[in-house]
């Protein structure tokens, strides 16, 4: 695989890969620092690249392996994840309105296990399927499925109880 050929493979989802890496790892430089060596292990193996029937799908799994690879070797107890710029078409107020709820449920994601926050930001934020998660985290598609109802079942409980009791 030529360089021109690699750009054009790899290079359209470095912004996915990395806001997946910031979410793990919260920093930003941390977060640019891993995708830059996320790209630097796929430059070196890019004649394997072609192998696989989903590049991206590839990068995604790469690049999550490589920031839980540099939790535990922090031995990071907590993982945190820091929301992403949202933007609602909307009047200011409503999307003051609208930016308040997304960093709600985006603080309330912080207190799901790790592999629940990985597929509910694949899921929910990038948009993946079933398939390609499921191939990204090594699981089966059931199995994602749970998990994300599960993540979203706990959203939703810390979200009435928060309610119900005025907790902000």
């Amino acid at each position: 695989m030529k360089q021109t050929e690699f750009i054009a493979t790899v290079l359209p989802f470095k912004d996915m890969l990395y806001r997946l890496a910031k979410r793990i790892l919260v920093s930003s430089d941390e977060a640019e620092d891993a995708v830059q060596e996320v790209y630097l292990k796929l430059w070196k193996g890019k004649d394997k690249i072609k192998k696989y029937k989903s590049p991206q799908a590839f990068a995604v799994t790469m690049t999550k392996n490589y920031c839980l690879d540099r939790l535990k070797s922090k031995q990071a107890s907590n993982l945190k994840i820091v929301h992403s710029n949202y933007q609602a078409n909307e009047s200011l107020e409503r999307q003051l309105e609208a930016n308040d709820g997304v960093s709600i449920v985006f603080k309330l994601m912080e207190s799901l296990p790790a592999q629940q926050k990985i597929i509910m930001q694949l899921r929910d934020i990038e948009e993946f399927e079933f398939s390609e998660i499921a191939k990204m985290v090594d699981s089966n598609e059931t199995a994602v499925r749970v998990s994300l109802s599960r993540a979203r079942k706990t959203i939703r409980e810390q979200l009435r109880k928060q309610y119900k009791y005025g907790i902000s």
